[in-house]
């Protein structure tokens, strides 16, 4: 019987922040796939096991969550004053897709280190020890993300005692500032509001009349209050994603939201863009009991977030739908900032289903136009494998 033998790529398997993903040098990928296109895809879903109608990944690298079924791609930047072009891809579980629509701010937290050690960054520019900064290009939005890389001994530093909610063990902490976040979509007209409201009303079939904030920074994100669709923000993931009733609905607001913030033109697109828009849901801070069982007080924190991806509520926080908050936050008048309490800050502090995150941003207001120069988080990240992905031959 004949057969293709299976064909090996160089990839690393590496956590960023409360993500894995498996992480490409361009050049090491097969020819057709190193364009972007059906091949590229095809590859990337059989490195993550999808599409796989049992929702388990079992044939593939991806583990069967949003925060685990994810690609990266890297390349000497082609950009001025840049060190790295990133290229991130979501690998829907169950569909044949890859959605390149938007950023990953967790895994952002591991591109820096994946481009020193991979060759991609100008040895002159990577001390022997202290604080590498790298400059990211990140090409799906069109941004710059400005990663701190601690380094030692020529090396990148991995271990340390930095902490992150969500993530069991502690590691070296990784700064990023997300540059001008505010995101360009195509329609959306580049504004950080596309709908020129910091509050809208959005009328959600089967819903009702709700208050949204939409927002275009680090990620497009709709912002609802908790109480309004029957939550207290409190909630952990089983109480979401065992309901069905409950994600079709948000997933309904999201269509509707998308639909808003001219990210698509009819209804019917929002189901080939399901890594963005994300839809999030906020309340005044109270005490809860996170997933771990850690006690988050309300002194601890400014308020709650709750945010869903890929259909799922998410097990602690996106980088990039952090950097949403912490943009939002920063300015008066948006459920976020409102469930904060108000007021102008810069920086904020939010209770997640897995703990606490603190992200800053600075916002300015010219014009009647908001915009934010940076927002600033912490992160950590790690290699966890390191060598060839083997997928079956053919087709690449």
């Amino acid at each position: 019987m004949a057969h293709l033998p299976q064909i090996k790529v160089p990839a690393t398997y590496m956590r960023g922040g409360t993500s894995k993903g498996v992480f490409f040098r361009l050049q090491d990928l097969p020819v057709a796939a190193q364009q972007s296109g059906a091949a590229r895809d095809a590859l990337l879903l059989r490195v993550i096991g999808s599409p796989d109608p049992y929702g388990k990944q079992i044939d593939g690298m991806g583990g069967a969550t949003s925060s685990t079924s994810k690609t990266v791609i890297l390349s000497k930047s082609s950009k001025p004053d840049h060190d790295v072009d990133y290229l991130f891809g979501q690998v829907a579980i169950d569909k044949a897709f890859v959605d390149w629509s938007g950023n990953c701010g967790n895994l952002s937290a591991a591109v820096g280190a994946f481009a020193i050690s991979a060759g991609l960054v100008d040895a002159e520019r990577i001390p022997q020890n202290g604080i590498a900064t790298i400059r990211v290009w990140q090409a799906n939005i069109s941004k710059t993300i400005i990663a701190h890389v601690p380094m030692t001994d020529g090396a990148v530093q991995e271990t340390g005692d930095f902490e992150l909610d969500g993530v069991t063990f502690p590691a070296a902490e990784v700064q990023l500032e997300f540059m001008d976040p505010a995101a360009d979509e195509e329609g959306a007209g580049g504004s950080m509001f596309p709908t020129g409201n910091l509050v809208d009303d959005l009328d959600v079939p089967g819903v009702g009349m709700l208050k949204a904030t939409m927002i275009n920074a680090g990620i497009p994100t709709i912002f609802i209050n908790a109480e309004a669709i029957g939550y207290t923000g409190t909630e952990l993931q089983d109480a979401i994603n065992g309901d069905a009733k409950a994600l079709a609905m948000f997933e309904t607001i999201r269509a509707h939201g998308a639909l808003r913030m001219g990210l698509i033109k009819d209804i019917s697109e929002a189901a080939q863009r399901q890594h963005t828009p994300k839809v999030a849901f906020v309340a005044k801070a109270a005490d809860y009991t996170s997933s771990s069982g850690k006690q988050v007080q309300t002194a601890d924190i400014d308020l709650l977030v709750r945010a869903l991806s890929m259909g799922k509520l998410h097990h602690a926080m996106m980088g990039t739908a952090a950097v949403a908050i912490g943009t939002a936050a920063a300015i008066p008048g948006t459920l976020v900032n409102l469930a904060a309490g108000g007021g102008t800050r810069t920086a904020v502090r939010f209770g997640h289903p897995s703990g606490t995150l603190r992200v800053g941003a600075e916002a300015t207001q010219v014009n009647g136009e908001w915009s934010v120069t940076k927002a600033i988080m912490s992160r950590s990240a790690r290699v966890l494998m390191e060598g060839w992905v083997r997928i079956p031959g053919g087709g690449f």
